[in-house]
This record gives C-alpha cells, sequence and structure tokens, in this order.
C-alpha cells in the first residue's frame, strides 16, 4: 500500500474502530504535550504581567490541547512509517487501534478548539502563534522535513521551541525579547536530544527510511554536531540571567547544567561507535536539563517575587 493509501485510503471515515479513550489520549503524544504545558507555563510566569488566574489556566488548557492536536496529526500522517519502527510500532494508528480516518479528524478538532479558545477568550496574538505552531509541526517538519533532510529536527525543531513564546503572548499580549531567549534554549537543545537518541535508534530510522543525521552523515560526524550544539547551548542557558529576568542563582544553576551537558556531549564524542552508553546517557540527561533549567527559572522568578513583595 502506498504512503498515500496509508493516510487517505479505505479507514478514512468508513469503518470504525473500537479504540478505547486510553488510545485517544495516547494520539495525543501526552510526554510531549506536557513538555509544551511546562515551558508554556514557564513563559507566561516568567512574563511581567499578573494575569487572572482563570484566564491563565483557560490559557495554558488551550495550549495544552493545540499541542495534543499536533501530536494526533503527526501520528495520522506518519501511521506508515511508524509502523516500522520499534520505538512506534505499538502507536494507536500503525496497531490498528485507532483508524487514520479517527485520528485525522480528532487532531482537526482539537486543533480548531485550541486556537478558536484561545483567540476568543485570551488574546489572537497567542492563538495565531498556536496555530503557526501547529501547521509547522504537522505541514512543515511531519510532512516535508522529516522525510527530506538530515536537517528536519534543526529546522522543525521552531514547532516545540515556541510553547514559551506563547505563554508570554498570552500574558502580554506581545512577542518579548526574554520569550525569544526561551525559544532560543528549546531551539539549540533540540538537536542534540534528538540526535542522541538517532544514535541508538539508528536502525529504525533507517528501516523507515528518516534521514537522521546518523544515517545519513554517519556517527562520528553527528556526535561532533552534538558537542558543538552543547556548547551553543550551555551559554543560551544563562541568557535569562545576562537579560536581566533571573537572579545570580539562576545563573548558577543553568550554568552548572550546562557544564554537565557539555559533559555528557563529549563523553559520546568520545565512545567507540558502537558504544551505546553516552548517547542514552545524554539522552536521559537532556531531558533533565530542560525541565531543570525552566523550574530553575519558574522557582527563581516565584521567590524574587515574593521577596519584592515582602520588601514591599
Amino acid at each position: 500500500m502506498s504512503t498515500k493509501e496509508s493516510h487517505l485510503g479505505d479507514n478514512t471515515g468508513v469503518r470504525l474502530s473500537e479504540a478505547m479513550a486510553a488510545d485517544f489520549f495516547a494520539l495525543l503524544k501526552p510526554r510531549v504535550m506536557a513538555l509544551s504545558i511546562f515551558t508554556a507555563f514557564v513563559g507566561l510566569m516568567v512574563a511581567p504581567v499578573a494575569m487572572n488566574p482563570i484566564i491563565a489556566v483557560i490559557a495554558i488548557g488551550a495550549i495544552a490541547i493545540g499541542a495534543g492536536a499536533a501530536g494526533a496529526l503527526n501520528m495520522w500522517y506518519d501511521a506508515d512509517i511508524d509502523a516500522l519502527m520499534s520505538r512506534t510500532s505499538k502507536r494507536p494508528v500503525p496497531s490498528g487501534r485507532v483508524m487514520p480516518g479517527e485520528a485525522l479528524g480528532f487532531g482537526l478538532v482539537l486543533a480548531g478548539l485550541s486556537v478558536m479558545t484561545l483567540g476568543l477568550l485570551v488574546g489572537w496574538l497567542a492563538a495565531s502563534l498556536l496555530a503557526f505552531t501547529i501547521f509547522f509541526y504537522v505541514v512543515i517538519y511531519t510532512m516535508w522535513l522529516k522525510r527530506s533532510t538530515p536537517q528536519n529536527i534543526v529546522i522543525g525543531g521552531a514547532a516545540g521551541a515556541l510553547p514559551p513564546v506563547i505563554g508570554w503572548a498570552a500574558a502580554t499580549g506581545a512577542v518579548g525579547v526574554e520569550s525569544l531567549v526561551l525559544f532560543l534554549i528549546i531551539f539549540l537543545w533540540t538537536p542534540p536530544h534528538f540526535w542522541a537518541l538517532a544514535l541508538f535508534k539508528v536502525g529504525d530510522y533507517a528501516a523507515a527510511g528518516i534521514p537522521m543525521m546518523p544515517n545519513v552523515a554517519g556517527p562520528a560526524s553527528t556526535k561532533k554536531q552534538i558537542l558543538a550544539y552543547a556548547l551553543l547551548l550551555a551559554p543560551a542557558g544563562v541568557l535569562p540571567w545576562a537579560f536581566g529576568f533571573a537572579s545570580g542563582y539562576y545563573g548558577f544553576v543553568s550554568a552548572v547544567l550546562g557544564v554537565g551537558f557539555i559533559w555528557h556531549a563529549w563523553k559520546v564524542l568520545a565512545a567507540a561507535e558502537k558504544e551505546l552508553k553516552p548517547a542514552k546517557a545524554l539522552f536521559a540527561y537532556s531531558i533533565i536539563y530542560l525541565f531543570a533549567i525552566f523550574a530553575a527559572l519558574l522557582a527563581d522568578t516565584v521567590i524574587m517575587r515574593a521577596l519584592v513583595s515582602a520588601g514591599a
């Protein structure tokens, strides 16, 4: 069956599956969605505007639904290659638990709901950014870049880096330099994070015909690029302090985390080609890094504001 048939064939609305609620929840890519929610929340909280708590909850909820919609549409389109990879073969669509048409309809409804909710109840700039994020992830990354270039995750990473910008825009009605700093951190984090995964899942990507960097440029070149991005990411992580919207405490924590990222990236570069433990360790650390650096920024913001209020 061709790729087009696998997406648009007899299953698009003719036959319904017996999917459970958990299967539709899995379509949302809950782990990716959780990261989008968290970084959007930090962007919203760091913004120098006190939002109405109810409006803030609505904003984060809409961003969460939008992130889930992008995940569902990604799983709909990628069902053919997901079926070929051990990491993704048990997802709802390739496993047959959810029909392609159901995933497509589910994603489109959620996308429309999230954008309209954010626009009508919070602000149209934030809604426009959310709509662009969904479009970029589904059309630019999933449908085009992912299958055509080893730079897929570099360019496509912009979609995953936008949630804190959306959160900031929801709070302020604008896009500030500070939110772009947060965008930059995630943007620079994305390639080494996914290339570390690709180093020990290279067979999966080869079987699916996805031109990830290790498959195209080779492991040695990929490892050098991972280290190069780590060297860029570490100072980028300190920028919230340098730009004055985080304290020196955050600056110290982010610097330590950045040094840890560089160390793990160096271990990957120094490892033998078939030694996969350093790549797995970097992949795990990269997740900890991003969560920790945004958690540190959130804690720093909350604590500094509390101290200012107490002093006032």
